[in-house]
């Protein structure tokens, strides 16, 4: 916008016989093309900076209303071109704003001193009365969080984050308050220290304090009677309906609506809340909240659907449109043991009304965990053929409602991967030990405080086996796409454990090499660290291949994979696949004759299964 001149003594005069006033007339500078007719009564304080008024805004669909300031006080304000506003109860005080904006019947918008917009503020996940581990700021995504707060405990590597992140928003940091282009602000009673970018929308907020609405990609939109202070809120977001968040980060297309309180947590990627409340929250990708009873406190989450009191997911509809879908990355404690692992690695019950948490069956994973009196039974590799898995596997790529030109979070929906799989393995391998130290001939066998049925047991081998056999046959048969032929990995790196970096599956060996190069100054910058994390998931396929290769040689006793070789780990990946679709056809049988669902859900199911048979080649 171009300001270069002052008011001539025609505009002043038009200007005050509209009713408006300036403290100084010569600290008011407008546009070459102002136009003084479009201001009524605009109280004028500082230094005012004032664009052109030659275009009408769509106040509401198909309502236009010429462009102009009325009824407002103005101090220290720069307003772009073709702006409307006006009823401004108090005033707006030490904000720039862009062109386009609609602004209308506000109490007061302003920029104090000492304004963070959110960022830099050092907040404690995991552990709601422990010291901060996670420092916010607006190009925040779920690695970045979760390599902050997995490596807090590595001083070194934790103060060179933070003094890197304060580097970063001292680069992007605003003098005061900004609005950006094509904003659009009515019927809300406090903006203060705030910045908002393009295009977003705030209609009927009660307070926003210390905030950044970071609609870079997709704009955020901030709804009725909502509070939200010390936070930021990333592209695509909504959050409405009476929420209250404090000192909380709000990653991409999340929604948090309907009375939902959060205070010290985090939000990514397609993260669903509603009613309930979090403390000290890490919700990961994909973490789904739906009601009043639910407290998500101290935990990492994924994947996950946390439900009301005990019922953490709702399995009544597994074939159903209400089904609400299972764990599948799972939790994870304060003291950082996993709960729940992929698709239920991990197992937890229900005992006399409460969640009873078993973070020591971890290695036994899709596993169900069920209380009868004092007894524990627990039954391996279960969930692995189920109608709900099934739906899950399938659900979450459709529902990542993310621009595809840019997501700032990583999200890997593998659910067979290095990283489940090995849990597999390490399940498969102990229900063999208990085989072999107890023998066949017995009717259950004990693993810690819980009972395996002899029966549940060997089904727990059959199911780990067929999982271990789709996954291998599924990543051969990507690899003879890709390069026509199967050739030993281009890298070792992938080969040994693998972690889950909120949505990025990564081998521990990348993770440990991110710390030592951002401690020894190979990575000096906010930009290089997340540049890298997108590197890693770009490398995933070739990571897996190295995992892979070598889970190949050791399942089929094999040096080398040759042609007999492919045909054969082939037809195990035909043959586990049809058991594994032939057991979940059961699980859906089960379920209609129970009279769950109805004919035509159940038959549109399983002509789904009848397809699977198109993905073998």
């Amino acid at each position: 916008m171009s300001t270069n001149r002052l008011l001539n003594e025609q505009e002043i005069n038009i200007l005050e016989n509209n009713g408006c006033t300036a403290e100084d007339w010569t600290a008011v500078k407008v546009n070459e093309d102002f136009n003084p007719s479009y201001m009524h009564n605009v109280m004028m304080y500082g230094d005012i900076e004032l664009g052109t008024f030659d275009t009408s805004v769509e106040v509401s669909q198909g309502f236009f209303k010429h462009s102009g300031i009325r009824n407002a006080t103005l101090r220290n304000v720069t307003i772009g071109n073709n702006c409307l506003i006006e009823n401004i109860g108090n005033y707006i005080n030490n904000y720039t704003i862009g062109d386009d904006c609609y602004i209308s019947n506000v109490c007061v918008m302003e920029t104090t001193e000492g304004a963070t917009y959110g960022e830099g503020n050092l907040i404690s996940v995991l552990n709601e009365v422990g010291e901060g581990n996670l420092m916010m700021f607006k190009e925040l995504n779920s690695q970045f969080a979760a390599f902050m707060v997995n490596h807090n405990s590595d001083h070194v590597l934790r103060d060179t984050l933070r003094r890197l992140i304060k580097e970063e928003i001292h680069c992007t940091d605003v003098e005061r308050g900004t609005i950006g282009n094509k904003v659009k602000i009515v019927n809300t009673k406090e903006i203060i220290n705030t910045v908002v970018t393009d295009e977003c929308e705030i209609n009927g907020a009660a307070r926003l304090s210390d905030c950044t609405l970071q609609g870079s990609a997709q704009p955020v939109f901030i709804g009725t009677g909502v509070i939200c202070e010390n936070s930021i809120i990333s592209d695509g977001s909504s959050v409405f309906n009476s929420v209250k968040i404090q000192d909380c980060f709000v990653g991409e297309a999340c929604k948090i609506s309907n009375g939902f309180t959060a205070s010290q947590s985090v939000f990514f990627a397609n993260s669903y809340m509603s009613n309930g409340e979090a403390c000290a929250a890490f919700c990961g990708p994909f973490t789904a909240s739906h009601h009043k009873s639910s407290l998500l406190i101290g935990g990492q989450f994924s994947f996950y659907n946390a439900g009301s009191a005990t019922n953490f997911s709702n399995h009544a509809y597994k074939m159903g449109p209400m089904h609400y879908g299972i764990l599948e990355r799972g939790v994870k404690t304060a003291s950082g043991a996993y709960i729940l692992m992929p698709a239920n690695i991990g197992t937890f019950s229900v005992c006399f009304g409460k969640l009873m948490y078993h973070p020591d069956t971890r290695c036994l994973p899709f596993s169900y965990l069920i209380a009868y009196g004092d007894t524990m039974y627990l039954s391996p590799g279960r969930n692995l053929t189920t109608v709900g898995l099934y739906r899950d596997i399938r659900k979450w790529p459709k529902r990542d409602i993310r621009p595809q030109s840019r997501h700032r979070s990583i999200v890997n929906f593998d659910w067979l991967s290095p990283f489940s799989v090995n849990e597999i393995i390490q399940g498969k391998a102990i229900l063999e030990r208990l085989r072999a130290a107890s023998g066949d001939n017995v009717s259950t066998y004990n693993y810690h405080e819980y009972v395996i049925n002899a029966a549940s047991l060997r089904k727990g081998i059959k199911y780990y086996d067929i999982a271990l056999r789709i996954y291998i046959g599924a990543v051969l048969k990507r690899v003879i796409k890709r390069y026509g032929a199967v050739e030993p990995p281009i890298t070792t790196v992938g080969e040994g454990n693998w972690s889950d970096l909120s949505g990025l599956l990564l081998p521990t060996s990348e993770e440990e090499r991110l710390c030592n190069q951002i401690k020894d100054g190979t990575l000096d910058d906010v930009q290089s660290i997340i540049a890298e994390f997108a590197k890693i998931g770009d490398r995933y396929r070739d990571y897996q291949w190295a995992w892979t290769y070598r889970l190949i040689l050791d399942y089929y006793h094999l040096d080398h994979i040759g042609e007999e070789d492919i045909a054969r780990i082939h037809a195990d990946y035909i043959e586990a696949r049809r058991l594994w679709i032939g057991e979940i056809r059961k699980d859906a049988e089960k379920e209609y004759h129970m009279g769950d669902v109805e004919r035509e859900v159940f038959d549109n199911f399983v002509e789904l299964l009848d397809h699977e048979i198109d993905y073998e080649n």
